[in-house]
């Protein structure tokens, strides 16, 4: 299937159902809006005299991925979608060569998703009564998953429009953060960082992985789009930490500009959930493949051999 017609589908599915206004955005919506403009202020220096055709292919911390493509974080409302979405999910990532992570609620079948081989990252919020969180993150890691993600943005919960959701949390400190990693064996990401200041203290912290994010625009109004404020955060970092970013990426041109500005993964949430609807295990397969074909096509031709060659040069700000 191809992903004019994925994405199409997938959101008519999605406006006709209940749980359609999930996908809108904290209160007045700017958040839509500017991540759009914001990608489409770049344009590409086009360089492919005695270019190779690219390769796609990427490890990180370890991890080895056919694309430098993800799921970006969440578990609500893949749910609703189909009674095994999250197991249909799992084996379309797989079999795309990409990593599954989910948010929360923590999904019951974690283990079940686990043993699918898939590559699996999962969060949990920063509950206001800590015993929990501990709690939480010790069942996810028995759960066998490749990464931890603590939410830092959803300190506050979460809003869609007027209502708001997640109400038992509160922020974490740099102490706390701390705790966390001593007590996470395997990567800790630490997401929703949108400032040098955060970042140099997750930095600080040890934290393994920042992803650059707002949430998919359901925590404050009048965020920015993390590649206005992805600069700060790679030099805040001095390489010390991987990058993922996420927010308003759509086809393979999208994700070469987060690559272009230090993003080791780009992840991808509403895609996600289109594809799914549209057509189950196959639909999320064909979306991370062409997405990632459309982005092997645009690196040969603007000579990056592999994502980690990929240089801020080859943009052109409008």
């Amino acid at each position: 299937m191809e992903l004019t017609e994925i994405y199409q589908k997938g959101e008519v599915f999605f406006r006709e159902k209940d749980f359609g206004r999930l996908l809108g955005y904290v209160e007045t919506g700017y958040i839509q809006h500017n991540d759009r403009e914001v990608l489409d202020r770049f344009t590409f220096r086009q360089q492919c005299i005695d270019s190779r055709v690219a390769s796609t292919r990427c490890s990180v911390l370890g991890l080895t991925l056919s694309s430098p493509v993800l799921m970006s974080s969440m578990t609500m409302p893949i749910p609703a979608i189909a009674e095994d979405a999250l197991m249909q999910l799992a084996g379309g990532l797989k079999s795309a060569g990409s990593l599954m992570w989910t948010g929360t609620p923590i999904p019951q079948n974690l283990r079940e998703l686990t043993a699918t081989g898939v590559p699996l990252a999962a969060n949990v919020k920063p509950f206001k009564d800590r015993d929990k969180l501990f709690a939480l993150l010790d069942d996810i890691l028995a759960q066998g998953v490749t990464w931890v993600g603590i939410e830092l943005d959803a300190a506050q919960g979460t809003k869609i429009g007027d209502k708001e959701m997640g109400y038992e949390c509160f922020p974490l400190s740099l102490k706390e953060i701390r705790e966390i990693k001593k007590r996470v064996p395997v990567p800790l990401a630490c997401k929703g960082v949108l400032s040098r200041e955060d970042a140099e203290k997750c930095a600080e912290a040890g934290v393994d992985i920042i992803v650059v994010s707002s949430h998919g625009g359901h925590t404050l109004d009048y965020l920015p789009h993390p590649l206005q404020v992805i600069d700060e955060i790679v030099e805040a970092v001095k390489g010390q930490v991987k990058i993922i970013v996420d927010g308003g990426f759509r086809r393979g041109s999208d994700v070469l500009k987060g690559l272009a500005f230090g993003a080791s993964l780009v992840g991808l949430r509403r895609p996600i959930l289109y594809a799914l609807a549209a057509s189950g295990e196959k639909g999320v397969s064909d979306l991370i493949t062409g997405i990632t074909r459309e982005l092997s096509r645009l690196m040969t031709m603007v000579g990056a051999k592999d994502p980690t060659k990929v240089e801020k040069g080859i943009l052109i700000e409008r």
